[in-house]
């Protein structure tokens, strides 16, 4: 058996080795796909352009203007005494924010009338972008309560009777980047892997060697480890690549077990080669293949896995489908292993769960090889 096993992992590396610009694909994507969606896939804003209308002109006024400017998360590009000046810019997109001081701004802070409502600010913004939006407004109320502060302890007057200290763990800077790379990671490596393996059975069937490998004494789960090793080590060095860019490059604290990770990715590789295999059994050309781990597995499990949305807000009946979504898992164990330096005795109910998806994955794909004889 063992014989028949390394011939079968050899003629697929002969394979590989006929295609160096596929095998180059595969090595190299990964890092470089993760080098662009490293970058890209944050949800940190900076330099925000917005527009200040000041029709206080007052020394208070120029202080709160002075204190946006001088913010790294934005960069004040217009300067008017009219909101009517502003809005055509909104609207063409050249600026996300206008912040409008009133006439008596000044005044009403410096010596507020007994009984009076205190100053108001008005904040207009660009809602086309609800997300970018929503955080450029954290940072202005964030300003804004800074500005509340100073003035506070220029008046030698307590800023509140209770002391609110925030203290963040895991990402005490709340930097995206952070939280995105280690599921860029996971989503990267079923891509790749998933997409490589829908081919393996495909393409024996388009080329007239399937048969011959039937009429042999090759077994259905010597056919299967057979595909499934030779991409199994090259998914093994993409992890290795891709862990080294997001640590090195990328700067993502690794504060958990590095030979966890290690694990747990052999662990997801085999669901997400397992799910090629099943693939490739039940498509008739590479095309068909390719086309149904997209558009039929791998792109239901973004959206499903809590990558981009937060399974927490999802309906109830969705939340239970995403329970055989193997990516869900593997995303809680890339980012507790990274982010918080969680151990097995945290994560193994999420580690089982992608075992025994794997075992069942895998299982289908030798039933469905030998149905095809």
């Amino acid at each position: 058996m063992m014989g028949r096993l390394r011939t079968l992992i050899w003629k697929e590396f002969v394979e590989l080795r006929r295609s160096p610009q596929l095998l180059r694909l595969v090595l190299l994507a990964p890092v470089v796909q993760l080098g662009l969606l490293g970058y890209a896939a944050t949800t940190d804003i900076h330099h925000v352009p917005i527009a200040v209308v000041d029709a206080d002109r007052s020394p208070r006024s120029r202080q709160l203007i002075e204190q946006f400017a001088a913010s790294p998360y934005f960069d004040v590009v217009i300067d008017a005494i009219d909101v009517r000046a502003v809005e055509p810019r909104i609207a063409e997109g050249e600026v996300w924010l206008a912040l409008v001081v009133p006439t008596g701004f000044g005044r009403q802070v410096d010596t507020p009338a007994p009984g009076a409502r205190p100053p108001v600010v008005q904040v207009i913004a660009d809602g086309t972008d609800a997300s970018s939006s929503g955080v450029a407004l954290a940072y202005v109320q964030g300003l804004v309560g800074e500005f509340n502060r100073r003035r506070a302890e220029e008046a030698g007057g307590r800023i509140d009777s209770v002391d609110g200290r925030v203290r963040i763990w895991f990402n005490p800077d709340l930097e995206s980047r952070n939280f995105m790379v280690p599921g860029v990671l996971a989503l990267l490596l079923m891509m790749v892997t998933a997409n490589l393996t829908s081919m393996a059975i495909v393409r024996e069937r388009e080329q007239g060697t399937l048969d011959q490998l039937y009429v042999t004494p090759i077994g259905r789960w010597e056919l299967v480890l057979g595909k499934l090793l030779p991409y199994g080590l090259l998914g093994l060095i993409d992890v290795l690549l891709v862990v080294a860019v997001a640590v090195y490059w990328f700067e993502v604290p690794l504060r958990g077990s590095v030979p966890l990770l290690i694990g747990s990715c052999l662990v997801y590789l085999l669901c997400t080669l397992g799910l090629g295999l099943f693939v490739s059994t039940i498509s008739a050309t590479q095309q068909q293949a390719m086309m149904t781990a997209t558009f039929f597995f791998m792109v239901p499990m973004i959206y499903l896995s809590g990558f981009v949305f937060a399974i927490e807000n999802m309906p109830r009946a969705i939340q239970w489908i995403t329970t055989v979504i193997p990516l869900r898992y593997f995303l809680v164990i890339v980012r507790g292993i990274f982010l918080k330096g969680v151990g097995l005795e945290v994560l193994w109910p999420q580690l089982a769960a992608l075992g025994a998806w794997g075992v069942v994955v895998l299982a289908l794909a030798a039933m469905r090889s030998r149905r095809l004889a």
